[in-house]
């Protein structure tokens, strides 16, 4: 067990729109001769890309692009840009891009740091030391990449998602403008905002720091429920519930873009200390198998894994209801905390989030192995509040099916 918590971030946090026309002079700070950004070709055609880059050039400042970054990216994404990135050896890496294309440049920059390859740093805590500046922008409102510790590859020959979990990883500088939200189409939207939501609930409903069980010595990539993160959590619940529809609806409602842009960053500032739990645990392998994107995959599993966790967690539940407006007026406690997965299930249907796992391809027969693959992560089973055992997983799997 645990008796202390923690708290981490990116190195500084610039918040606001129109702020990423500031990314030149943040980059500037460093003293760089090189850039290396990296991003996608629907970016670069949707005009994103090209500003920052033309401010930084102006600057005075050599600039190299990688644009070849997919969304779920497999490991030979992570390959080719580690090698477009050793041709430049910059001084500076920029991610542009949603969670996928700063997942990529968190790797990227490991590497290039400390040596080796992408899948040396897999697991947690492998990184040795602190890395090379590393400035995100998102894109998206969903995964909180730009302030977290995580980045995820597709590990196609084994059909399932890998985790590099490292304080190491958080960037040195998150960029995040709105703005750039506002080209994201509805279905991109609609999936991270669901992840937003996903990160928030799972950290304000996950083991408390104190009840985990893990030595206090032992290297572990989350520190479980504690104070600060909660307080986030609550905010970005209640920011997705006021602002998720309206900004899958309309897109150009700069008032639910940015509310969702803050929910998804104190989202991913609150997952990366608390927790995520058997939700991305029962995602990763069913991701890397279909390959649906990880915000819908999350989607899909959340009101279910919330109905499992209800006996550990009514108040908590109950909170998530009311923070959603959900009217709880007359309502025993049982009852009140099945507001909130009723709640979730309204938004998920409202968005287009898919519901079963037959529409996404998955079969009967893989059920067994995808509740064995997901049991096998034990970090997240560990930060499950009721812990859930294969036959528990595989009963939620049926459910969802």
């Amino acid at each position: 067990m645990r008796d202390f918590w923690t708290f981490g971030s990116a190195g500084q946090i610039v918040f606001g729109r129109g702020v990423s026309r500031r990314a030149a002079s943040i980059a500037g700070r460093f003293q760089p001769q090189r850039v290396l950004v990296l991003s996608d070709r629907i970016l670069q055609k949707a005009g994103i890309v090209s500003p920052i880059v033309t401010a930084i050039r102006e600057s005075g400042v050599e600039v190299a692009e990688f644009l070849d970054c997919e969304p779920e990216p497999a490991t030979t994404i992570a390959d080719a840009a580690i090698h477009a990135a050793r041709q430049v050896n910059p001084d500076v890496i920029i991610a542009i891009g949603g969670g996928s294309n700063m997942d990529v440049a968190k790797i990227v920059t490991a590497v290039l740091t400390h040596g080796g390859t992408y899948s040396d740093y897999f697991g947690h805590e492998k990184i040795p030391g602190p890395l090379k500046p590393l400035i995100c922008l998102p894109t998206t409102s969903g995964t909180g990449s730009e302030v977290s510790h995580a980045a995820v590859l597709t590990d196609t020959a084994n059909h399932i998602k890998v985790s590099t979990l490292s304080q190491y990883l958080r960037p040195a500088v998150a960029i995040v403008d709105p703005l750039l939200t506002v080209s994201c189409p509805a279905k991109v939207t609609a999936d991270s905002g669901i992840d937003a939501l996903t990160h928030a609930v799972e950290a304000f409903t996950a083991t408390r720091f104190d009840e985990l069980e893990v030595s206090p010595d032992e290297p572990f990539p989350y520190c479980g429920k504690q104070p600060l993160g909660d307080c986030l959590a609550e905010r970005a619940i209640e920011l997705v519930g006021r602002h998720l529809e309206t900004a899958v609806r309309e897109p150009r409602n700069l008032d639910a873009r940015e509310g969702m842009s803050l929910a998804a960053l104190l989202a991913g500032l609150a997952f990366s200390n608390n927790a995520v739990a058997a939700v991305h645990g029962l995602e990763y392998p069913v991701g890397g198998l279909v390959h649906v994107s990880h915000g819908a995959g999350n989607g899909l599993f959340l009101p279910a894994v919330m109905k499992f966790n209800l006996p550990a967690r009514v108040p908590e539940l109950i909170r998530i209801a009311e923070l959603l407006g959900e009217d709880l007026v007359g309502l025993d406690g049982n009852a009140a905390a099945n507001r909130a997965v009723i709640a979730v299930e309204r938004i998920r249907r409202a968005i287009g989030i898919p519901e079963h796992l037959r529409d996404l391809g998955v079969k009967p027969e893989q059920l067994p192995e995808l509740a064995r693959k997901t049991h096998a992560i034990t970090r997240l089973m560990l930060l499950t509040p009721r812990r859930p055992s294969e036959v528990d997983l595989l009963q939620i799997l049926e459910e969802c099916f």
